[in-house]
């Protein structure tokens, strides 16, 4: 039991790190924030909740996985390699999709929600 807990304690050091030291990881917190704040005001659907949860969860493990990959690299290659610059590129290009299709979601599930909501307004 001792053993799980200080798991979880790394977990949340990891966690504490990225928050504080990584922009890319604050903008995508503050994306997710509002994503949630969205879906509150708009009344999304339990099915939708899934997708827009799906896409928080997608973009913020890709980039502490994009985070940790650039840590590892540094480490390994304190000076510019191409192959670590590759390395990178990549793991930057995996939160780039993860991104994307979380915009593409968002998109479709919020966008005929705020078109209507202006529609009946106006």
């Amino acid at each position: 039991m001792k053993r799980l807990v200080r798991s979880f304690g790394f977990a949340f050091k990891g966690l504490r790190y990225a928050t504080k030291t990584q922009p890319n990881f604050q903008i995508h917190l503050a994306a997710g924030t509002t994503a949630v704040a969205l879906g509150l005001c708009l009344k999304i659907s339990a099915d939708e909740w899934l997708w827009v949860m799906a896409c928080i969860a997608i973009v913020l493990i890709t980039e502490l996985l994009n985070t940790s990959l650039e840590t590892l690299t540094d480490l390994v290659s304190p000076t510019y390699h191409e192959k670590a610059g590759h390395t990178k590129d990549v793991g930057a290009a995996a939160v780039v999709i993860a991104a994307l299709f979380a915009i593409i979601t968002g998109a479709i599930i919020f966008l005929p929600k705020i078109i209507n909501l202006f529609w009946h307004a106006a």
